[in-house]
Formats: C-alpha cells, sequence, structure tokens
C-alpha cells in the first residue's frame, strides 16, 4: 500500500461557498506570443541577473534561520522608491499584491463585514472577499468604464461599505481615475479606501498617484507591484502605503515570516536597479499607445488605457476570436464585460505578430450588434 488515499472534492468537506468554485488561473501555455496576463516582456539585464545570483548566495548563508520577520530593510528602499516623505514605517510589502489585498481584507473586512468595487475590474477581487469571508459588493461603471462618481458617492452612503476598493488604472480596462474622483470617495467612504495603482507607472506623463492624498486621509491605502513595470512577476512582491497605524494593522493578520529571505533580498536588488529595470516602461507606453491607435483604425473599440495592457471588442463571439488567435500562436486573455478580449502589450516583434494574426481574425469576427 502507497501514496494516498483517492477521494473526489466533493467527497470532502469542504466550506460550502467554495463548492463548484474553480483555482485562479490565467491559460499557461507553450505559444511563440504571450500576451496574456500583463507581464513586462523585458527581461532583466545580465548585470541585474548577477547581482541576483550573488544576493541569493547571501541569503542562502544564513538560510537555517527565519527571515526578517517585518522586512524592514526592504520597506525602507521601497519609502525611498515612492518618495512623497514616507518611511519604512508607512510600507508593507508580501507576496505580490494579491496577499496585500488579502492582509486588507483579512484586517478590515470579515464576517459581517463588506468590501464595494466599481465593475469591471480585477478579477480577483472578489475571490479575496470569498477567502476573507467579506461580503462582496459592485456598483458600475460608466459605458465607457470611467467610474460614475454620482452613483458611487450614493452606493457608498447606503450600503455604507467597511471597504472601498478602487483600481486605477482600472484592470481589465486600463481607465484610470482622477484625483478628485478618489478624494471624493476618500470623503465619503465610513471605512477604509485602497487605491491599487498596480500599473502607475505606465500612466500617462502628468497623471497624478494618490500617493498625493496620504496626508490627508487616515485611513486610505495606496497600493503598488513590482510584477509590471519591474519585470518582476517571477518575484513576487507587492507592497502598500499608508499611515503606520494601517501598516500595523496588516501585520496583525500576516503570516510569520510571510516574506522568504530570497524574496526580500531579491526585491532589494529591484530596486537598486530601478532606473534600468523601469527603463523599458516608456517604450511599452508608446507601443501602447501605437497599438491602441491601430485598434481603432479596425473599426474596434479600445478602451483608453493607461496601463500595459487593451480591453478591445466587441465581438459577437469572442471566445472564437481568442482561439483563432491562439492557432495562430498568440495567446491574449479572455476576461472582462463580455464581448472584450484584453491584450497585453509586447515587444515591438510580439505586437506585430498580434496584428497580423488579427488581421486575419477579423474578416470572418462577427461584430457585437452586427446584423
Amino acid at each position: 500500500m502507497s501514496g494516498t488515499a483517492d477521494p473526489k472534492l466533493t467527497d470532502l468537506p469542504l466550506r460550502p461557498e467554495l463548492k463548484g468554485e474553480e483555482p485562479y488561473g490565467a491559460p499557461q501555455l507553450d505559444v511563440p506570443v504571450l500576451l496574456n496576463v500583463n507581464e513586462n516582456p523585458y527581461p532583466p539585464s545580465a548585470a541585474v541577473i548577477a547581482d541576483i545570483g550573488r544576493a541569493i548566495t547571501d541569503a542562502a548563508a544564513s538560510m537555517n534561520r527565519y527571515p526578517e520577520r517585518d522586512a524592514m530593510a526592504l520597506r525602507d528602499d521601497l519609502a525611498r522608491y515612492l518618495g512623497h516623505g514616507l518611511t519604512t514605517a508607512n510600507v508593507w510589502a508580501a507576496n505580490g499584491s494579491n496577499e496585500v489585498m488579502t492582509h486588507v481584507l483579512g484586517a478590515f473586512g470579515g464576517p459581517g463585514r463588506s468590501a464595494l468595487t466599481f465593475a469591471p475590474s480585477y478579477s480577483m477581487y472578489p475571490e479575496y472577499a470569498r477567502n476573507t469571508h467579506t461580503e462582496w459588493l459592485t456598483v458600475p461603471r460608466r459605458p465607457d468604464f470611467s467610474l460614475d462618481v454620482d452613483l458611487a458617492l450614493r452606493s457608498i452612503a447606503e450600503i455604507r461599505p467597511d471597504v472601498v476598493l478602487v483600481a486605477s488604472p482600472n484592470n481589465p480596462t486600463g481607465t484610470r481615475a482622477e484625483l478628485d474622483q478618489l478624494e471624493a470617495l476618500c470623503d465619503a467612504a465610513p471605512g477604509v479606501v485602497v487605491i491599487d495603482e498596480a500599473y502607475a507607472e505606465f500612466a500617462r506623463p502628468g497623471t497624478r498617484s494618490a500617493l498625493e492624498l496620504l496626508p490627508k486621509y487616515p485611513r486610505l491605502a495606496v497600493s503598488r507591484t513590482m510584477s509590471k513595470a519591474f519585470a518582476f512577476a517571477g518575484g513576487r512582491l507587492g507592497y502598500l502605503a499608508a499611515a503606520p497605524a494601517f501598516v500595523d494593522a496588516l501585520r496583525i493578520v500576516r503570516l510569520p515570516y510571510h516574506l522568504s529571505a530570497v524574496t526580500q533580498a531579491v526585491a532589494r536588488v529591484a530596486l537598486a536597479h530601478a532606473p534600468e529595470m523601469l527603463r523599458q516602461v516608456d517604450v511599452l507606453r508608446g507601443e501602447r499607445d501605437e497599438l491602441e491607435r491601430w485598434l481603432q483604425t479596425t473599426g474596434l473599440d479600445a478602451a483608453e488605457s493607461d496601463a500595459n495592457f487593451i480591453l478591445f471588442g466587441r465581438f459577437a463571439d469572442r471566445h472564437q476570436v481568442w482561439q483563432q488567435l491562439l492557432d495562430r500562436g498568440v495567446l491574449i486573455r479572455e476576461t472582462g464585460p463580455q464581448g472584450w478580449l484584453r491584450v497585453s502589450v509586447g515587444t515591438p516583434a510580439e505586437n506585430a505578430a498580434f496584428r497580423d494574426a488579427l488581421t486575419e481574425v477579423l474578416p470572418t469576427a462577427e461584430r457585437a450588434g452586427d446584423e
């Protein structure tokens, strides 16, 4: 007798709200052009890779010890990167922005509490709520995917949510909220407000960050990630800036030693190389704008994006279009409102391959609303 028993999932005493659920996961397929999960297509340079290797070697020398529990040195580096007068006490870090958001809802959500966002938005948000037993509520955006501030304020006054969560630039639409809109939400919210700026570095020049609002609002937090602009998706490092008391609340719910010594070490290397790591952001921003203009010339709708991806449509059968692109070696994302697809911005060669594939597909693709 070897191995384990082999029950079906339905044989196990799973929490009722998890029955029938599927694990999160965008397709990970081996195709020539990967434009589906908003990764930065440019890998680290040889110099950065060498420094990461040395940092891992140094960390390995003390691997028999637990890592620095609160990642103070890393948080200090992150505070310096963000600027705005922030200090180590203002910053929290975790394994990707996913864990940061789970900490937020673990501290401020939970049974009998609610979280509100503005749909369509990031598909993982309701899963964070589900996993923390937080009631999940949504209010629709306008048809152009901008915030309907009047509706948002009325909804906040009626619902009185414990957490208001706004992605800006928003995923999957790429649209950003203006700073005065975010300020209005902060004025109205009875609980905490989290502005998710995962794609902030890709916003158009002159875009103001919600970091400017932190001195005025003690219940505001602004989350970021190193996965996108820093080309550090494999490093799994997300972070948040807020008042020290807000950070202390997250420290209560985090698991002990949640950030490994290796994660802390390599993230500090990436931050030390910030100018180099961020150099491709301008290139990707230009490619995004060019790709957005091209999509519009095809007669498709393309949401105005301040991120490193574009939502475009509308198709009567988006899955068919997605599959036909995949058949041509181009993987994009079937996400967002019905009829829309999302493409990440890649290298010039990858973007050209996407354009060529879509050009072949469009003549047979039925548009939503076509007779």
